[in-house]
């Protein structure tokens, strides 16, 4: 009852006349039976408010003009009923009709103010259900992840709330339409889309549309279409950042295996890899550029199974139009398509037909042009500009990477140049003092003694300083064997490592377990570079460990030789400090093997070295 009462007083069209005729009827009757109650404990001339509450509540309801007429009835009735004479109509008889005239003047007045109470009641009603319609339409526009896809609800909200049969937002002019009236919607002048209501609408409507609708909606807009804008931003620069930060960590995995010296084979696939994915290339090579103009396959990486590449190593020869020559002959990143007359060379290369485009970088080591790095995309549309920068981060770190192993494979070079002459110094010294020194004391110890036999018996003072020249001479030899033995041991060319280590081992001052697991003849480098670690290190145990015991292990299993070598000394070995492990280090290191040492204090000292036999 309440609400249906609240929609009467609120309701903007009035009810019917007939309704009011007969309210304001009622209103007069139930006023008289009100004032002569009242007139047993009021004066008479205090009635006639009783009759003001009738005329405000029609003039609230139907007017003023309907008010002003239950004005003249009331007054007539308390004329007739409250007025002496009693039952007579005395206005115009007597000076009654002064207050009768205040009377209508009063309920003139209140018909004029419940009129005007009413327009300001409908008024704040409708602004408090378009603040609420606002509030409702700002929800909408302002949470909307797209503001083209929000305007169709929003329109339908709008003529719901408006009580309109049809509304539209668009984004833009329209074209003119004699059934729809267009208001345009603008931000400082400049449009932002077009209001479409139904054509026909009462005046007081399009007021309100173009004085209270199109500005609040404007505003909207604006603010809908900068935050999406915003949105878009953010939403942008979260994408980039998130691009940047996987392909930094692409580009961190590739320089961590720069860094470890890992094969250059595990690098190219690496780039290969993880330069396609970063560019979202379908499919990715690395090639090396020849001297006779063919480039070689040294990697390559693909996105799926379809048009598998050449196999690595394979070579090509260049095309003149291809994307390869083109680097080539500039030096500079480029790009082609397939209809830029780089079809033979892209179909050609992954097997894919789908193939519409390709971007290459150059590979430059140490101002070469070493090769060139080639991502080949399937998309129709053109690849963004920074590919070619994004590639070039991979190409430097590939260039590092050649560079490196380059510098590894010198630094190999050299010291495996080096330690071979100084084995070949060392076996020429030992051949020739066999051969040579050795063979002449011999001789000279023959001689002497052939001359001690023929001194004659009278002579035993030059017999015996003969006999003590050949012995000296033959203590001589002795130590020049030794020497010889020391420089290059006769017996390991000879007999091999298993009885030159157990030659070694005999002449330890120290006690030592000997295992060799060694099945034939290793390469001669390898021998050579075992002997001199086991010799050395027994030297070393000798000379600094005080230990008791030492255990000596040589197992050749595969394709790689494993020396270990403990003792219980006191430890404290430190290659850094000059010792012959710095020698041992450069050897096993130019033969492509690694050693270690350990050797804390107190606990002794174990060496370990793995040596590659085929590379001996």
């Amino acid at each position: 009852m309440r609400a249906r009462l609240l929609s009467l007083l609120l309701r903007a069209s009035r009810p019917p006349l007939l309704w009011g005729i007969l309210t304001g009827a009622a209103c007069v009757a139930a006023e008289t039976f009100i004032a002569f109650a009242l007139a047993q404990v009021a004066p008479s001339t205090a009635l006639n408010v009783v009759y003001l509450v009738g005329v405000l509540v029609v003039a609230y309801l139907w007017g003023m003009g309907l008010g002003m007429i239950v004005a003249l009835a009331s007054a007539g009735v308390y004329d007739f009923f409250h007025v002496p004479p009693l039952h007579e109509v005395t206005v115009f008889s007597s000076w009654t009709w002064v207050p009768l005239l205040v009377f209508l003047i009063v309920g003139v007045l209140v018909s004029a103010a419940a009129s005007l109470m009413r327009s300001l009641v409908i008024e704040a009603e409708e602004r408090r259900r378009e603040a609420d319609l606002d509030a409702r339409t700002a929800r909408l526009l302002l949470r909307a992840e797209h503001l083209r896809a929000a305007l169709p609800v929003v329109a339908r909200r709008l003529a719901q709330g408006l009580g309109l049969p049809f509304l539209a937002i668009e984004l833009g002019p329209v074209g003119d339409d004699p059934r729809h009236t267009a208001l345009p919607l603008t931000d400082d002048g400049a449009g932002i889309g077009t209001l479409v209501v139904p054509a026909g609408l009462p005046a007081a409507m399009m007021r309100r549309l173009r004085e209270r609708v199109v500005p609040s909606l404007e505003t909207l807009l604006v603010a809908a279409r900068d935050r999406e804008a915003i949105g878009n931003a953010l939403a942008a620069s979260r994408d980039e950042l998130g691009r940047i930060a996987e392909e930094q960590a692409a580009l961190r995995r590739v320089a961590t295996l720069v860094a470890r010296g890992v094969p250059p084979t595990e690098i190219f696939g690496a780039v290969a890899r993880e330069m396609g994915r970063i560019v979202n290339a379908d499919h990715t090579a690395i090639e090396r550029y020849e001297p006779d103009r063919t480039v070689v396959l040294v990697s390559s990486w693909s996105s799926s199974d379809r048009g598998p590449p050449p196999p690595v190593g394979s070579r090509r020869p260049l095309r003149d139009t291809g994307l390869s020559a083109l680097v080539l002959r500039t030096g500079q990143p480029g790009r082609m398509t397939v209809e830029e007359g780089a079809t033979g060379e892209l179909d050609g290369w992954a097997k894919d037909k789908e193939i519409t485009s390709a971007v290459a970088s150059p590979i430059v080591v140490e101002a070469r042009l070493w090769g060139v790095t080639i991502a080949f995309f399937r998309a129709r549309e053109p690849q963004p500009e920074g590919v070619e920068e994004r590639m070039r981060d991979f190409t430097e770190l590939v260039a590092t990477a050649i560079s490196n192993a380059e510098a590894r494979d010198e630094l190999a070079a050299s010291r495996a140049r080096v330690v071979a002459a100084s084995d070949e110094t060392r076996h020429r010294i030992e051949r020739d003092l066999h051969d040579g020194a050795q063979q002449r004391l011999v001789s000279l110890g023959l001689q002497l003694r052939m001359a001690e036999t023929a001194v004659p018996p009278d002579l035993p003072r030059l017999k015996e300083q003969l006999s003590h020249t050949a012995e000296g001479l033959t203590l001589v030899l002795e130590d020049l064997r030794e020497l010889s033995r020391g420089i290059h041991p006769a017996i390991l060319s000879k007999g091999g490592l298993g009885p030159a280590l157990k030659m070694l081992a005999r002449r330890s001052a120290v006690p030592v377990d000997l295992q060799v697991r060694v099945d034939g003849r290793l390469p001669e480098r390898v021998e050579v570079a075992v002997y001199y670690i086991v010799s050395e290190c027994l030297t070393n145990v000798a000379k600094h460990a005080q230990a008791s015991l030492v255990c000596v292990e040589v197992d050749a299993a595969g394709d790689r030789v494993t020396v270990a070598i403990r003792d219980d000394g006191v430890g404290g070995a430190d290659p850094a400090r000059g010792s012959g492990l710095i020698g041992l280090i450069d050897r096993v290191q130019a033969l492509g093997g690694t050693i270690e040492v350990t050797s804390p204090a107190g606990r002794g000292t174990t060496l370990t070295a793995a040596i590659p036999i085929g590379k001996g």
